[in-house]
């Protein structure tokens, strides 16, 4: 599937149609933009399921620890 789009002057563009209903992307949604050689690769970013979250959780630890650490830039001491 190939789509063209436009960059305005504001540096926006629009998602094509295609593309939306393909990806079931939807207003409100957010797109995480990355670069992977000299390619331009857009992927939705989907909210954390429960079992997402059960997971991290289990996973062990002090969670407001690791929380904290997180936020002030440190990384988990092993």
């Amino acid at each position: 599937m190939l789509s063209k789009t436009k960059i305005s002057k504001g540096y926006l563009t629009v998602v094509p149609k295609e593309v939306r209903r393909a990806s079931d992307v939807r207003v409100g949604d957010i797109l995480e933009w990355s670069l992977e050689g000299e390619s331009i690769v857009v992927r939705p970013r989907r909210p954390r399921t429960v079992d997402d979250i059960v997971g991290i959780i289990s996973h062990g630890g002090d969670a407001v620890a690791a929380k904290e650490r997180v936020q002030r830039g440190r990384r988990a001491r092993r």
